[in-house]
């Protein structure tokens, strides 16, 4: 997908947020119907760069495009509410109403009327768990009695709802076990191909990586360079 639009553009970029050394990015870019695994970024540092890419934070150097503009010349809140809408983020910083049933959380994005759920909106959500693999036994569960992959597997649907452009993961995989981390990662690559989505999963598991993304790149955190990581693709398929 090299030829798809430049959706997303890191360059020269730096941020202090007072970890062990600041992150630092030479370049990496993100096209349309592209889906790259990045490792060499723990969690903290991921929190940053999602709020780098969303515009939530401006880099100290360097720039962040995103959509073809600077982040750091949306001045207006509507239009950085209106660019925000683009992306859909998989986090454990995305809340879930633990006292809301998954199908009420899946619904939550697209109507505020969730203890009589419309039907058109009843539709789109299981619509939705059926793509993100949701069973209807756990639909019908209190969020906070979900397994770690169904509550994963939520926040996915709750990142699509709203049909965004780019998807960013944030550690996806940090609370799945071994068994799972495979399934899921096919699941999220499916997605995102189907949809057509540009996708940054940020993760430390080079196994996982290499099943969730067509390209899997490494972050030198020494010096800001993104290398590819050769072999794993293959090995994994």
């Amino acid at each position: 997908m090299a030829d798809g639009e430049l959706l997303v553009e890191l360059a020269g970029v730096s941020k202090d947020y007072r970890g062990l050394r600041p992150l630092r990015i030479q370049r990496l870019e993100l096209r349309a119907g592209e889906s790259i695994a990045l490792l060499g970024v723990d969690a903290a540092m991921a929190e940053v760069l999602v709020s780098l890419i969303t515009g939530a934070q401006l880099p100290d150097e360097g720039e962040v495009r995103v959509f073809g503009r600077a982040t750091g010349s949306i001045t207006s809140v509507d239009d950085w509410v209106a660019a925000l809408d683009h992306f859909g983020l998989i986090s454990d910083r995305a809340v879930l109403v633990d006292q809301f049933t998954a199908e009420q959380n899946l619904a939550l994005p697209i109507s505020l009327d969730v203890d009589a759920i419309p039907e058109p909106v009843r539709d789109e959500v299981q619509r939705l768990a059926s793509e993100v693999g949701l069973s209807a036994g756990a639909m019908a569960l209190p969020t906070a009695a979900l397994t770690p992959t169904d509550q994963l597997r939520l926040r996915l649907g709750r990142a699509l709802a709203m049909r965004p452009r780019v998807l960013l993961a944030e550690h996806p995989n940090a609370l799945l076990s071994r068994e799972e981390s495979p399934r899921f990662a096919k699941d999220l690559l499916r997605v995102s191909r189907d949809r057509g989505l540009a996708t940054l999963v940020m993760t430390a598991d080079a196994t996982f990586a290499a099943g969730a993304a067509d390209t899997v790149l490494e972050l030198q955190p020494a010096t800001g360079a993104v290398k590819r990581r050769s072999g794993l693709r293959r090995w994994f398929s």
